[in-house]
């Protein structure tokens, strides 16, 4: 029997913690995928004050929960295998330190292991308009090989309600590990 496959979601303290949490809950339904979550000091500031879920709700999403503060947790190093990682949102902050390999929490160090082992790194940076040193912080990154994948909405889809918004930014970042699912109609052409 296999085990499952792991992936790490980090939500930093960006305004779009929806993303972050709609990504949990998608992935919750796939019983082959287990979940590594981060939740940034930030990000549970940010819950409250976008009235989304509680983050002990968002938690209970996640198959484990790792501390930000736990550098010696099992995501700190390259031997624990993972798919790769999703940061949604990302902060300017957490991206510039992704960037500049500044490891003082975990959120970070995990990234900083997925970029050096070669896995996925997807970061769904949610910030606009952008300057200089945001650009050539993403621009790093990518160099790094990492996937910066801002959550900007297409409409070829015809979105009608905001979860089908955000459902086009999950699918296409699952896209990105090859997951399977139904979450936006795909372009087909005109």
């Amino acid at each position: 029997m296999n085990s499952p496959q792991r992936i790490i979601i980090a939500i930093s303290g960006a305004s779009g913690v929806i993303y972050g949490v709609r990504l949990l809950e998608v992935l919750k339904a796939i019983d082959t995928i287990e979940t590594h979550l981060i939740l940034s000091t930030g990000a549970r500031i940010t819950m409250k004050l976008e009235e989304s879920p509680d983050p002990e709700q968002v938690e209970a999403l996640a198959d484990r929960v790792h501390s930000p503060d736990d550098l010696a947790a099992p995501l700190s190093s390259g031997s624990f295998r993972t798919l790769g990682m999703i940061v949604a949102p990302c902060s300017m902050k957490t991206l510039s330190m992704i960037a500049h390999s500044i490891n003082d929490n975990l959120l970070v160090r995990a990234a900083d292991v997925t970029l050096k082992e070669r896995r996925k790194l997807v970061l769904v940076p949610r910030e606009t308009p952008l300057h200089l040193g945001h650009l050539r912080a993403m621009t790093a990154i990518t160099e790094m090989g990492g996937i910066i994948l801002p959550p900007v909405p297409s409409f070829y889809h015809k979105p009608r309600t905001i979860t089908d918004i955000i459902d086009q930014t999950v699918g296409k970042t699952l896209d990105q590990f090859d997951i399977p699912h139904q979450l936006f109609s795909r372009w087909g052409g005109g």
